[in-house]
Parts: C-alpha cells; structure tokens; sequence
C-alpha cells in the first residue's frame, strides 16, 4: 500500500496520482488533504510518513507545490524522503538512497511527468553495494 498526502497546492496531482496507481492495481491510503481549498501541509504529511514508518504503507508520495514537503517526512525516524524533480532523480533516491518516500512539486513538472516519475520509483530497484554502508549511517545517526 502506498501513502499519500497533498496540501492545497498539490491536490490536483494527488489525485492524478491516486487514480493512475488504483487503475494499476496498487492500494493507496490517501491522508488528505481533500480539496484545493488552503491549507497547512505538515499534518498531512506527517500522517503519510508515519503510516510508512510503522509499516502499514510500504512506500509513501507526498506533493505540494515545491516538493519542500520533504522536510515534514524526514523529521521522522525511519523515513527518507527525496524531492524529485525528474525522471532520473525518481530513480536515483530509490537506486542510491532506498527512499520509502518521495516528494514532487506540482508547480515543478507537468502531470505526465509526475506520472512517469512515480512509475520510475515504484519499478526502480536499490542497488546495496557501497550505498548500503551510507543507509546505515543515516540510520544509525541520532535523528
């Protein structure tokens, strides 16, 4: 199952997003929010990445308008969370980072592109090896 949250001004692409995983056979818990109408991202956020950090989501995809949402998540133990701007950026957090999380900016790329960067991380594989060593770093810090 894969979380998701959205502030105001990311809402239209949650959506996007939502619908584009369910036609695709993939569970999604939606955190809110639940409409364009204004509103302030670190609660909903915060619900996303702890649904990932007990692990009753696997994965989770917050959006805002910049991807800064990323600050909420990361505060979480447990949780790493990359700002993707592209394709290739969607695949390096998961290949280099084992991100559980990513952020996008609707504001930054069209709603194709935010399609195809979800796609590219879900189906993007770590790749261990010498980044592993760095995950246990950032693991073991006092965060």
């Amino acid at each position: 199952m894969i979380s998701l949250a959205s502030d105001h001004a990311g809402f239209d692409y949650k959506e996007a997003i939502k619908g584009h995983l369910e036609s695709e056979g993939i569970s999604v818990k939606d955190f809110g929010t639940y409409s364009n109408d204004p509103v302030d991202y670190p609660r909903f956020v915060n619900a996303a990445a702890q649904a990932v950090a007990d692990g009753s989501c696997e994965r989770g995809i917050i959006l805002g308008g910049s991807g800064n949402e990323a600050i909420v998540a990361n505060r979480i133990k447990g949780i790493r969370c990359a700002v993707v701007w592209n394709q290739h950026t969607a695949q390096l957090s998961k290949e280099h980072g084992d991100c559980n999380m990513i952020s996008i900016g609707q504001r930054m790329m069209t709603k194709e592109q935010a399609l195809s960067v979800v796609d590219i991380w879900l189906n993007s594989e770590f790749k261990g090896g010498r980044h592993e060593r760095r995950i246990r770093q950032i693991d073991s810090a006092n965060l």
